[in-house]
């Protein structure tokens, strides 16, 4: 199924332990990139929240950030660490040595450093079991709202490939006619120059130029690279990468076909053909 790379989702984990806030945003990214912003008494868990994104997602920047509230009981018990405040207090009075106007030590900037003060009972095991279990939710939210997103996108993808389909449809119908009238033109220019053309000349010239103007290998492999376009699409797994490779395909075989154009309406076929390969290679950028 086709994935965007652009969503948002948040879930709410409430616990004993206090309640957990997950918010993720993930936008269009070459690679899969992880920034995570986390209260520290779960800075341990980052290496296994970063595992869990790449386990299931597989391209994106993506920013998740955890928002954690204690109990209200809990916030009103706190116990302080003393051994590590005292550390603290201690490195400030060496640091204080180090100049002639030393600071005292602000105590609340002391309690403010990450361990010193801690909310008694709390079961951090529990309280990052609940962690996981809520990221793990919300990246399945976020998985459903890429989905949602990438069925819009394959959809309009879907539409341009019938658009192309019928440029193709449209330019086979039309070359022998394109071509027989350059060859009246070719004509009336040789009578009005009054000039006596050989009939037998006047049909090598008109096989050299068919041949020069010949864009059927064009068509069949525009046609064959939409054909798998659409067989991507229905891929269970990344396709992005690989769509974006078949429109720079596609684009190639636009340009040489508007290259070998002898006629207007080639000419604006051509033009057409990039105009919708660029809009679908724009939403390209957003597919997983």
């Amino acid at each position: 199924m086709t994935r965007s790379m652009t969503a948002f989702a948040r879930q709410e984990e409430p616990t004993s332990q206090g309640n957990l806030t997950w918010e993720v945003r993930s936008v269009n990214h070459r690679y899969l990139e992880t920034s995570l912003r986390l209260d520290e008494r779960f800075r341990p868990l980052e290496m296994k929240i970063k595992k869990l994104f790449s386990k299931k997602l597989a391209r994106g920047k993506v920013d998740a950030s955890l928002r954690y509230k204690a109990p209200e009981q809990e916030q009103s018990t706190l116990n302080i660490d003393k051994k590590l405040a005292q550390s603290v207090i201690e490195h400030c009075d060496s640091l204080s040595l180090l100049t002639t106007r030393p600071a005292p030590v602000d105590m609340l900037r002391v309690m403010q450093w990450p361990g010193v003060l801690q909310a008694d009972s709390l079961d951090q095991e529990a309280l990052n079991q609940s962690v996981m279990t809520a990221l793990d939710r919300v990246i399945e939210e976020l998985i459903v709202t890429r989905e949602t997103e990438g069925a819009a996108l394959e959809e309009m993808i879907e539409q341009r490939c019938i658009e192309i389909n019928q440029i193709i449809i449209d330019v086979r119908a039309r070359m022998p006619e394109i071509l027989e009238q350059h060859k009246k033109r070719l004509v009336e220019r040789v009578a009005d120059m009054q000039v006596t053309l050989d009939p037998e000349r006047l049909e090598q010239e008109m096989v050299i130029l068919a041949q020069k103007s010949d864009v059927a290998e064009e068509l069949d492999r525009l046609q064959s690279h939409v054909n798998e376009v659409l067989n991507v699409l229905k891929r269970d797994e990344p396709t992005g990468r690989r769509l974006d490779f078949l429109m720079q395909e596609l684009n190639r075989e636009a340009n040489t076909l508007g290259s070998k154009s002898i006629n207007t309406d080639t000419t604006r076929y051509s033009v057409d053909l990039k105009v919708l390969i660029e809009q679908m290679r724009e939403q390209i950028q957003n597919i997983e």
